[in-house]
């Protein structure tokens, strides 16, 4: 893993949460997008270096819409940059980490992505990404 390449934090009102980052941070966000795969609209801002995703449920049964109704608002997952998304799966995997997926997905901001299981990682979830390239 080479980096980290963002913060997830799920967010009740996506509009407000804007607002409120964009004073927090004094920027505002660089790029929104919904992944409908994942009944989510994410809005992402560039502090530096570092990256903060924002995830708003578009699903109300979707994966972001559970962990708000279950824990509320706050940080969802870390993601990490990795050159090769396929290999750190199966070192993952060959390390007992479990994976949440059998193969990679289009996500967010042009990325290849692949969660591992919270319960195998001290609870938090843990998100790798890979940029596609064209």
């Amino acid at each position: 893993m080479k980096k980290i390449e963002h913060l997830g934090i799920a967010v009740h009102n996506l509009q407000d949460s804007n607002a409120l980052f964009e004073k927090l941070l004094g920027v505002g966000p660089y790029k929104q997008e919904e992944v409908a795969s994942e009944g989510v609209m994410t809005s992402f801002f560039q502090n530096g270096p570092n990256k903060i995703e924002l995830l708003a449920a578009t699903d109300p049964t979707g994966p972001i819409a559970k962990f708000l109704e279950k824990k509320g608002e706050g940080i969802h997952h870390v993601a990490f940059e990795v050159d090769d998304i396929k290999a750190e799966m199966e070192r993952l995997k060959y390390e007992g980490f479990t994976l949440l997926n059998e193969k990679p997905k289009k996500g967010a901001d042009n990325k290849w992505v692949a969660f591992v299981h919270p319960k195998s990682a001290n609870g938090v979830l843990v998100e790798l990404c890979q940029e596609i390239k064209e």
